[in-house]
């Protein structure tokens, strides 16, 4: 809607036209994908084209904006292959170069760009100050959100951000571990240390583990370009292995179950994007769960409410055994169990009654804690969370 607006009122337009709009503009953003390597480094390769791309066809002084998120350093390296590319031209053109990461989440984008928490912005040329403060003055009506800082702190910034974000996920699923092997229950320890100002309630919820494209590729390339400087991050490092490990942690739970066979059983599974809210599948847990079920010979059913066209084409796209249902009850008619990865609005308040007369078996695996164990455990499911091995009374 705000995109048509904009369009409506001649305030965007669009152009595949590379030369001609790098000519028309004063500010040119760079906001290309920066995808991860197989060593888990950054993929800077469109990036890099994007800076030579700017340096053949600048023709007066431009502001020139890293968006992306990219290593520290990068943005220095963007400078020099555009200064490279002018000189090739043999002309004299100035131009001023900044980072400005973005902090949008998934499905959430354009709410987050209309009212950001925070605007970093990284500069060489502190003069440009004014600039930005009148290009962002409408997102900064209420109180200044701009924080202008040196160019390789903005960069890291970003990546500190999201490491920080991961690493509260990992920290409270290894909690999570741990009160099981305790007999404690994560639930209740959650509520105990989110109540805790310092700590807060946010990003502190037991999980299958974070997926997507954001933070598995951020936290890989902040460890890879640390090492090149002779450190290896420890704490990110463990981030990192605690959350592919988590995935294990809850399919053991559905093998347990199952007496370690799963052949021939038929699971139901709801939700298949990392997240609600997006069909994005990228790095999400229930690509790992689907593809051990079918290969310890069980049958999956899916359903997800954005995510089943992109599974189809792409993420299962090879795999036999895969059913995909148009309701989130059509998944249980004569399911051994269900499995709930993503937790979609829709799936929060469902029918239980109607779930357990469609199931074979009255089994639940819940890699969210959505659902309250004491109502379940009246109605006669078995329901097993993250966290949790006990009835809590």
């Amino acid at each position: 809607k705000i995109i048509n607006n904009a369009n409506h009122s001649n305030s965007i337009s669009f152009s595949s036209d590379i030369e001609s709009s790098i000519k028309k503009s004063n500010i040119i953003f760079i906001a290309v994908g920066t995808p991860m390597n197989n060593d888990g480094s950054s993929n800077l390769e469109y990036i890099y084209s994007a800076a030579k791309d700017i340096g053949k066809y600048i023709n007066e002084h431009k502001l020139i904006i890293t968006k992306s998120t990219i290593p520290v350093g990068t943005t220095l390296k963007i400078k020099e292959i555009i200064k490279t590319q002018i000189n090739q031209k043999k002309e004299k053109i100035d131009f001023d170069i900044a980072n400005n990461p973005e902090f949008l989440k998934e499905g959430k984008a354009i709410q987050d760009f209309m009212y950001p928490d925070r605007i970093i912005v990284g500069l060489e040329n502190k003069k440009l100050k004014d600039t930005f403060k009148k290009l962002y003055k409408p997102f900064s009506m209420n109180h200044e959100k701009l924080i202008f800082m040196d160019i390789a702190s903005s960069e890291l910034t970003k990546y500190a951000a999201n490491a920080m974000l991961a690493t509260k996920i990992s920290f409270i699923n290894e909690m999570a571990i741990m009160a099981e092997n305790l007999g404690a229950d994560i639930n209740m320890v959650r509520k105990g240390i989110g109540s805790d100002s310092r700590i807060g309630y946010s990003f502190i919820y037991p999980s299958v583990g974070y997926g997507g494209s954001c933070f598995p590729k951020d936290i890989s390339s902040l460890i890879s370009f640390s090492e090149e400087k002779d450190y290896r991050p420890n704490i990110l490092s463990s981030v990192q292995e605690v959350n592919k490990n988590q995935k294990k942690y809850f399919f053991n739970k559905i093998m347990k179950r199952f007496s370690n066979d799963l052949n021939g059983k038929d699971f139901g599974v709801w939700g298949l994007s990392f997240k609600p809210g997006t069909d994005d599948m990228r790095k999400s847990p229930s690509i790992y769960v689907i593809n051990k079920i079918l290969e310890l010979g069980g049958i999956v059913k899916v359903y997800d409410p954005k995510a089943m066209q992109i599974a189809k084409e792409h993420y299962l796209k090879d795999l036999a055994g895969v059913c995909y249902c148009h309701d989130k009850y059509d998944v249980l008619d004569n399911s051994d169990g269900l499995i709930l990865i993503t937790e979609w609005p829709e799936f929060r308040s469902p029918d239980f009654r109607m779930i357990k007369n469609k199931l074979k078996t009255p089994v639940i695996f819940d890699g969210r804690n959505q659902y309250n164990i004491e109502e379940l455990e009246q109605i006669g499911f078995e329901y097993y969370q993250i966290g949790k091995n006990y009835k809590w009374k």
